[in-house]
């Protein structure tokens, strides 16, 4: 799967520790983002909840991939949600842009596949939010209690699914 981390390897192998080149030096660069993310997949397929699957459609861009959570409890079990990764250029400053693609009936995530989940906030009022020090485990792992134990109907994104919930369980 790191078929990236490989390359760069591979790649500082043959050329030595400094290109030539300048052209070469500059099409070979490496962005901070990408030099996070060969770690942090890594780490990541490691430790995968046994509910989530993850799909890098192409294995040298680790900055975008899919992601499937099938719950095994609760009210969505034997559900299959999909969700849409993308890392930014400014990551890890900045949280990756997530989106739910399968259409779903959630107080947390609109029908259109928006989500509220804290950690996907870049300024959050109660300290929750996104900061340089998480990495794509944790949006994994938040994403996946979304199905378990992360109903918010205090502040619900989706309010006519949060009130449908508490009327009708």
């Amino acid at each position: 799967m790191l078929t990236l981390a490989s390359k760069l390897k591979r790649d500082d192998g043959v050329r030595g520790p400094r290109a030539p080149n300048p052209a070469s030096d500059s099409t070979r660069r490496v962005s901070v983002r990408d030099k996070l993310l060969v770690k942090e997949v890594a780490d990541l397929e490691a430790n995968l909840p046994c509910t989530c699957k993850v799909n890098f459609p192409d294995p040298n861009k680790l900055h975008y991939f899919q992601l499937t959570v099938t719950p095994d409890e609760g009210y969505y079990q034997g559900g299959k949600f999909q969700f849409e990764i993308e890392v930014p250029d400014a990551y890890n400053m900045v949280p990756p842009k997530v989106k739910c693609l399968t259409r779903i009936w959630h107080p947390n995530i609109t029908e259109t596949g928006e989500i509220c989940l804290s950690l996907l906030r870049e300024h959050s009022i109660d300290g929750t939010g996104w900061a340089p020090t998480r990495t794509l485990k944790d949006i994994v792992w938040g994403l996946n209690s979304l199905f378990t134990d992360l109903l918010n109907f205090d502040d619900p994104l989706n309010i006519e699914a949060a009130e449908h919930h508490l009327r009708d369980k």
